[in-house]
């Protein structure tokens, strides 16, 4: 994908069925930018990063957020901030894709 360029962020989503599909749209060293997609009962363990923030945005679809000791309904438009060192993760417990921006800073490599 060339940058600078206006993208439909769905239009890039990858779906599996045995895990959660990943598609990158960018990436430096500063930042990733990213998709999460969920088939239903489709999840993402909780798990923290060191020296990285991220921040979810639900593009599609319903979930939750799984926080250490919580869970947090999630629907098209909702928007999480994980700081360094929060656990975290995704659940798709709805009956419909889950489609989730994911944006990491600074960027993983």
């Amino acid at each position: 994908m060339e940058h600078p360029s206006v993208i439909r962020p769905e239009s890039h989503a990858e779906f599996r069925a045995d895990k959660m599909g990943k598609a990158t749209l960018f990436e430096s060293s500063r930042l990733l930018v990213g998709l999460n997609c969920f088939e239903p009962g489709q999840e993402h363990a909780l798990h923290a990063h060191a020296g990285m923030d991220k921040v979810y945005q639900v593009l599609a679809g319903r979930g939750a957020f799984l926080l250490e000791g919580r869970s947090l309904p999630m629907q098209a438009g909702a928007m999480l901030v994980a700081p360094e060192g929060v656990p975290h993760g995704i659940r798709n417990d709805g009956s419909e894709r889950l489609i989730v921006l994911a944006i990491l800073a600074p960027g993983p490599r």
